[in-house]
């Protein structure tokens, strides 16, 4: 049987490349330690795993979801354990609590406690490890554009430029009135203050741009407004470069700390300072016996 991923699951980047590699070859070794947890038929927390085990050859163990907040499971399940940017864990943070809403569409608020898990920019901020800007950035993108915010927290899409492509619609949201409209929060929540000033924000951001613009256009500097916007766009490529290069970096010292470990285990050691000590006194005894 094929299980699917919960919508819930689907919000964190895949595994791939050396990292699932390791995965595939340490459940081959050593077996599946960590079942797979499933909730209404679906995988809740352990897609990479499951995926590993079909790749192994190795047969899947499963749970079924103890019960509590779905979100929050989650959450700390995969959050912080994974090596993403903030503005990713603020993207799926966000994401989380669309959906928690979505839950509660139609409920009564006592039977929905999913939504209310996450329901201010501050708890998200709190949960996700950004900044409250960055979340309420984060925040916006996944109510504009849910898809979008998904392909930030996969990190395909950076969160600057996101909050550039949904822009325009969270200003003509604000420009066209509602037929009835709801009073304006007094707190720093989801559907008021954070996003009419991040609307704010942005708007200041692009009379400013323009005003540059302008301004070099009358001095008749457009390869100078050219060569910024080229150093700009080569910082941002530089940046990416360098935390992906980061990540491979940490993804090769944890598969040289496994094939360590599995070293060690060959000889009966399990101090990582010991093991190769007692690689070389196994060799040497080795050879004496030959």
């Amino acid at each position: 049987m094929n299980y699917e991923l919960h919508p819930l699951c689907t919000l964190f980047p895949r595994v791939t490349g050396a990292e699932f590699a390791a995965l595939v070859t340490d459940i081959r070794d050593n077996g599946l330690r960590q079942p797979i947890v499933l909730h209404d038929g679906m995988i809740l927390d352990g897609g990479n795993r499951y995926r590993a085990c079909i790749e192994a050859g190795i047969e899947p163990s499963f749970v079924e979801f103890g019960g509590g907040n779905l979100v929050s499971f989650v959450l700390s399940a995969n959050l912080h354990r994974r090596h993403m940017s903030a503005a990713q864990q603020a993207a799926i943070v966000a994401s989380a609590q669309n959906w928690a809403e979505a839950q509660s569409v139609g409920r009564p608020k006592k039977s929905a406690p999913e939504s209310t898990f996450l329901d201010t920019t501050e708890k998200r901020a709190a949960q996700s490890g950004a900044s409250v800007a960055t979340q309420r950035r984060a925040d916006a993108v996944a109510k504009a554009d849910p898809e979008l915010a998904a392909k930030v927290a996969h990190g395909v899409v950076s969160l600057p430029r996101a909050v550039e492509q949904v822009a325009p619609q969270l200003a003509s949201r604000k420009a066209s009135p509602a037929p009835e409209p709801a009073p304006e929060p007094a707190n720093d929540a989801d559907t008021g203050q954070s996003i009419n000033e991040l609307i704010a924000e942005i708007q200041k951001e692009n009379e400013q741009l323009h005003a540059r613009l302008k301004a070099m256009e009358a001095d008749d500097t457009k390869a100078e407004l050219h060569k910024a916007l080229l150093q700009r766009d080569h910082a941002v490529r530089q940046q990416s470069e360098a935390m992906d290069k980061a990540h491979r970096s940490l993804d090769r010292e944890k598969w040289s700390k496994r094939q360590l470990m599995r070293c060690g285990k060959a000889v009966g050691e399990d101090d990582p300072d010991k093991i190769a000590p007692a690689v070389e006194a196994f060799v040497r005894l080795y050879r004496k016996a030959a």
